[in-house]
């Protein structure tokens, strides 16, 4: 709501597609800043030292250029021998020696409003094309307005983006920039070139980043933490002193000195408690764990909330789910879960409870106990050699 916007209805060039705006700034004191709308590469920063060199030279227009040492398909910038901005000639136009020019024109204008649509008015449509171009207002103005140029040193930010390939291009420009900022504020990347950080990302001092590696949303990692290699978090908090390993984190937090991997998955709203250990192919969802709790390996923990000192023996699973709706665990301090345990919720295991292996538990367990669900082994004795089979 803080923008007013124009259409240009009929498409007929980039001088039309301005000329559209005259409504709104014809009568407006100051300068119009005008930028092509595949440059997403340009931030805040270059466009606040345009305005300034524009304001502060005194210029009617101001273009800003660039240097390319293959400037194909741009168009070239013409100046006379006392270096003065005269025009711009595109590359279709231009003769062999104008194609040598490597100084080009970026698309990016500012220019004082009282100028800009009397130019515009003279603007002539192209025969080949029928188009009315924005480039043909510096040849219009030159020798009637203050011409002057600012040119943009890193070429990189003010590339078009118009296919797969040069989104790739410049997202790998993005990554380098967002992942520089944070190596020189004390963040240790190995192989950077494969690690991807979102822009809202926030990364304490101290921490360690290995290979294949992507933060993306609000994550926050902490001082000291250890993330990678093979690792995703998304809208993660990583509290101090943690190591992730192969492993996802999405919407969940993890507290100090906790080790996660490798190949974890956190989601939902998971909330690991410090000093835990979530091992291999453990999955944990919307669930809650104490201090010095582990899940080694091959366990699934949903709509859990789990006390201190809790042991999750391999294959271990909260079932969560009836067919219908969900229903929460919960389990007290000092448990011991046996391998291959299934707790059917909605359950509540007491503090100090020693869970035996295999156990299908599907009735609340009090404080102390012993808890054993399992059917009675039974050995037939001499039954082997029912299925002894002659060879050949």
């Amino acid at each position: 709501n803080r923008v007013e916007y124009v259409s240009q209805d009929e498409q007929l060039g980039t001088a039309h597609a301005v000329m559209q705006a005259e409504k709104l700034l014809k009568d407006e004191p100051g300068s119009t800043l005008i930028m092509l709308g595949d440059m997403p590469l340009v931030d805040k920063e270059t466009i606040e030292e345009i305005i300034i060199a524009h304001e502060s030279s005194g210029s009617d227009l101001t273009l800003v250029t660039t240097h390319f040492t293959n400037p194909h398909g741009y168009g070239r910038i013409l100046r006379n021998a006392s270096d003065e901005l005269v025009g711009i000639i595109e590359e279709l136009s231009a003769n062999d020696d104008q194609k040598t020019i490597t100084e080009v024109n970026t698309g990016i204008y500012v220019v004082k409003n009282k100028v800009l649509f009397e130019a515009l008015s003279q603007v002539k449509k192209d025969p080949l094309k029928g188009e009315f171009y924005l480039t043909d207002i510096v040849g219009i103005l030159y020798g009637q307005a203050q011409l002057g140029t600012y040119t943009i040193i890193n070429n990189e930010i003010v590339m078009g983006v118009n296919d797969l390939v040069a989104i790739a291009e410049a997202e790998k420009y993005f990554r380098k920039k967002i992942n520089n900022f944070h190596m020189l504020n004390g963040i240790s990347m190995i192989n950077p070139e494969t690690i991807t950080i979102g822009h809202e990302v926030k990364i304490s001092e101290g921490v360690v980043i290995y290979p294949n590696t992507t933060i993306t949303g609000k994550s926050i990692i902490e001082e000291n933490a250890v993330i990678g290699p093979n690792t995703e978090l998304h809208n993660a908090l990583i509290k101090k002193e943690v190591h992730v390993r192969h492993s996802l984190i999405y919407d969940s937090i993890v507290e100090e000195k906790t080790t996660i991997g490798p190949f974890a998955h956190l989601r939902n709203n998971a909330h690991i408690g410090p000093n835990n250990r979530i091992g291999n192919f453990v999955e944990i969802k919307n669930s809650q764990t104490g201090f010095d709790t582990k899940a080694a390996h091959l366990a699934y923990i949903g709509d859990t909330t789990v006390g201190r000192n809790v042991n999750f023996g391999a294959g271990s699973i909260t079932v969560n789910f009836d067919g219908v709706s969900k229903h929460r665990t919960n389990i007290g301090d000092n448990v011991f879960i046996g391998c291959n345990t299934n707790l059917v919720a909605p359950l509540n295991v007491e503090r100090n409870v020693f869970i035996a292996a295999g156990s299908t538990v599907t009735k609340d367990i009090p404080e102390g106990s012993l808890a054993i669900a399992r059917g009675k082994q039974i050995n037939k004795i001499d039954y082997y050699k029912n299925y002894i089979r002659p060879k050949g």
